[in-house]
């Protein structure tokens, strides 16, 4: 019978591992990721979970430990923010090339520099391209949700890759919502044990993980690692379509609300989703066809239904809570106007950077950016096409 509690974004992550209780947990604080791993040694000291857990002298070492461990047949998780993730760097390839099915809570945290400890996506925007999946939050309750479907999706025999469990630092992590839990054998049962076919400690049948390749090998290896990501779509629909018999809660790629006639769409990621629907009720009150498409999985990139999503409107804002510094928008801005071009969807679409080191991201700015396409679209006027929003005068 599921339970009805209220938690932070921080305490939910850690329940879900409780209910999990993964082999073994390496792991080194940062903030706003710190109350993870405290809660979860908790946890341990209890009695409640019978997890390793190891204090490790860096980022670095918690993610080398975790691929240590995963490589020996553990099922292993770490959790980290900001600069702890960039210390990770070396390792995170590692952990996606040697096919490590662990899992990674991530608090959104900006990187320096200047020194801020605030929100926003630029830890894990800078490491999309490591080959990990990649699902983000936008409340409370759904990162419970995603980092219970997180095994199940990493483990997948056509996948194994590692796992990216996002969500806001302090946003999410630390503010408390009322939350739906779930008893701890219907998640037991639905994660299940892990069962790995190659493991570093199996007398029977000696392995090596993360040999040196040759040229003759080496790009096959990137391949079957590419293929690796693309299954991982299927993977991720149909873990949800189990989750949503044993919740109720429905997740696929993305959540589009009120968007099936809306003119104009925001398309944007996180916590910043509640903002733009608060925007969308109001303006549709208003006569508006507004909506907004909330997007939950960034690796593996769902191009092709993002496009087909997209392809009913007239103009679409897309909105990156990071700046990629290529000068010309942010990484969702590069992705989606791609998907759009190659899956010939020839709509008006507006890269827009907001709420960087946790700056404020509010209704009225929606209000603006909705209105800004609606002028585009009906009397030409031309908008700038990559732009700040929020910045100081």
């Amino acid at each position: 019978m599921a339970k009805k509690d209220r938690m932070s974004g921080n305490e939910a992550v850690a329940y879900a591992i409780k209910q999990i209780n993964p082999d073994v947990m390496p792991v080194f604080p940062i903030t706003p990721s710190t109350e993870i791993p405290q809660m979860v040694s908790n946890y341990i000291a209890n009695g409640e979970v019978d997890t390793e857990f190891i204090p490790v002298e860096s980022e670095h070492s918690s993610m080398s430990a975790a691929i240590g461990a995963e490589a020996a047949g553990a099922r292993t998780l770490t959790a980290t923010s900001s600069a702890g993730l960039a210390l990770m760097w070396e390792e995170l390839l590692l952990a996606a090339s040697n096919r490590m099915p662990l899992a990674l809570a991530l608090v959104n945290r900006t990187l320096s520099g200047p020194i801020n400890i605030n929100c926003d996506h630029t830890d894990s925007m800078g490491a999309r391209d490591t080959g990990w999946i990649q699902i983000y939050a936008e409340n409370n309750q759904e990162v419970y949700d995603n980092f219970i479907q997180a095994y199940p999706i990493a483990e997948h025999k056509d996948v194994h890759l590692p796992i990216m469990i996002c969500q806001d630092g302090f946003i999410t992590s630390h503010a408390v919502e009322n939350i739906e839990l779930m008893d701890d054998d219907v998640v037991k049962n639905f994660v299940g044990e892990y069962k790995p076919e190659e493991f570093l400690l199996n007398p029977g049948k000696p392995m090596s993980v993360g040999p040196y390749a040759i040229s003759a090998y080496a790009m096959e290896a990137r391949k079957n690692q590419e293929i690796a990501l693309e299954n991982a779509a299927d993977v991720i629909l149909n873990v949800g379509k189990e989750y949503e018999k044993i919740s109720g809660r429905k997740y696929g790629f993305f959540e589009e609300y009120k968007t099936k006639d809306a003119d104009y769409i925001m398309l944007i990621m996180g916590s910043a989703a509640g903002t733009a629907k608060e925007a969308v009720d109001e303006l549709r009150a208003q006569g508006k066809k507004v909506g907004v498409l909330k997007l939950r999985v960034f690796r593996p990139f769902p191009a092709k239904e993002i496009a087909a999503a997209l392809s009913r409107c007239k103009a679409v804002a897309i909105m990156d809570r990071c700046e990629s510094y290529n000068g010309n928008g942010g990484p969702l801005g590069s992705e989606v106007t791609a998907a759009l071009y190659r899956n010939k969807v020839m709509i008006d679409a507006v890269n827009y950077i907001y709420g960087l080191a946790g700056r404020d991201f509010t209704v009225e700015n929606v209000f603006d950016i909705f209105a800004e396409l609606d002028d585009a679209v009906t009397s030409g006027t031309e908008v700038e096409q990559y732009q700040y929003i929020g910045l100081r005068k």
